[in-house]
């Protein structure tokens, strides 16, 4: 009777009466290991990793030799606590138990996972390959797959894909990796273009830095990411390696690993979700000639304003800080720092700064609209008039001539606002 309603209980989705029932059942017959899996199961697929731990320690009590679904059951329970070493040997015991079959490939799954924490990648692959002796599937040949890439054995990993979508083509994991396999082989001549060289030198950290670009380009942030923290090992002086560490960090869902860096989720991306290459660039020419030229200030202050165009303000303000420790009278330096204590609040300090930087360079209109945009921020609308102007008198825009025309306005100048209202106008007629 009670395996009749336990079979029903299972039949209609009733967790908590199948649970309910085989308790009972294996109070009758202690020695049921199948009733004791399924109830343990059943914990653990509900997360009551308690409970589950009582009932797998009473099915030890009741069983000499416990199964190797025991011991699969006990190691993800491990897992999920977070206890690797012990999850390992109970995984490992249920392979030796039942090397092949579907339990078996579940128990070698499950090792990979334990190995995929602990970045154990030969390891991985090794438990995934096992996995598809011990029962063939598509999805196996995926996860192999997925382990070959980690290992960067390119030819392997696209082998296993072919006979994984040959299996089954319509087999939702599949599904899922396929098309990323695609946009990855586009990629891959470059790559292994640059792995021949990266083989020859190995501790170049622009190579690696080249390649971590086209993995992070190809949708692959986990590959692009070691590539990006071994660069920043060889050169932790690097804004480029910084920059692309943050964005790998950013793309894997890590933001306290980029905050870590002091990598903002801010960061300026494209059309593709990734950084251009344009800043990449500049960052990579910036760091070389700040390694060249340690007492210039003018790399630094280039520099910072790379990492400002990505909205990165904290770096950028420490590179035009740095630059000013070299030369307070560097105009560049002054109006970088001003920028990025603008963006962090510091409007006061900003002020300070952009003011220096136009006493220094007194012909750069740009610094003179900047600020004008400081002074109006803060109610010094005569100020910024006055700077508008200066502005405006060594080159006219339109940026500068609105801002006078906002602040004139601001000021119950009227008959001023609408001569620079008109000259706008003139400047930029409205569309048609």
């Amino acid at each position: 009777m009670l395996r009749k309603q336990l079979a029903a209980a299972e039949e209609a989705d009733d967790k908590a009466a199948t649970i309910e029932l085989g308790r009972r059942l294996v109070a009758i017959a202690p020695n049921d290991s199948e009733t004791w899996g399924q109830i343990a199961q059943l914990q653990l697929n509900e997360k009551n990793y308690d409970d589950c731990e009582r009932t797998l320690n009473a099915w030890a009590k009741a069983v000499k030799q416990p199964p190797p679904a025991f011991h699969n059951v006990r190691g993800q329970v491990a897992f999920e606590r977070k206890d690797y070493g012990a999850a390992e040997r109970d995984f490992l015991a249920a392979v030796a138990k039942q090397s092949s079959g579907q339990l078996a490939a579940d128990a070698f799954s499950n090792l990979a996972e334990v190995c995929i924490v602990q970045s154990r990648w030969i390891e991985v692959e090794k438990y995934r390959a096992k996995a598809i002796a011990a029962k063939d599937s598509a999805s196996g040949h995926v996860e192999h797959a997925t382990s070959l890439l980690r290992l960067h054995r390119w030819d392997a990993a696209y082998a296993e894909m072919a006979k994984a979508n040959k299996i089954d083509s319509v087999d939702a994991t599949v599904k899922e990796w396929l098309p990323q396999f695609e946009r990855l082989q586009t990629f891959l001549p470059r790559i292994k273009s640059l792995e021949t060289r990266i083989a020859k030198s190995p501790n170049d950290a622009d190579l690696l830095l080249q390649r971590a670009r086209l993995l992070t380009v190809a949708e692959r942030p986990l590959l692009a990411l070691e590539d990006c923290e071994r660069a920043m090992k060889l050169q932790p002086a690097w804004m480029r390696a910084r920059i692309q560490t943050g964005e790998a960090r950013l793309d894997t869902e890590d933001a306290d690993g980029a905050a870590k860096l002091q990598v903002s989720h801010d960061l300026t991306r494209v059309q593709d979700r990734h950084v251009a290459d344009e800043p990449l660039h500049e960052l990579a020419d910036e760091d070389a000639r700040c390694l060249r030229e340690p007492d210039s200030a003018e790399p630094l202050a280039a520099r910072s304003k790379t990492l400002r165009k990505l909205l990165q303000f904290t770096l950028a303000l420490a590179d035009a800080q740095a630059a000013l420790v070299l030369d307070d009278e560097s105009a560049a330096a002054h109006f970088e720092a001003a920028h990025s204590l603008d963006e962090l609040g510091h409007g006061k300090e900003a002020l300070a700064e952009i003011v220096r930087a136009t006493e220094l360079n007194p012909q750069d209109p740009v610094a003179w609209f900047y600020r004008g945009l400081l002074e109006g921020q803060r109610a010094d609308l005569a100020g910024a008039i006055e700077s508008q102007t200066k502005s405006l008198a060594i080159r006219e825009s339109v940026v500068a001539l609105r801002e006078r025309e906002q602040c004139a306005r601001r000021m119950g100048k009227a008959k001023e606002a609408d001569v620079d209202l008109a000259r706008i106008r003139q400047l930029e007629p409205p569309p048609q």
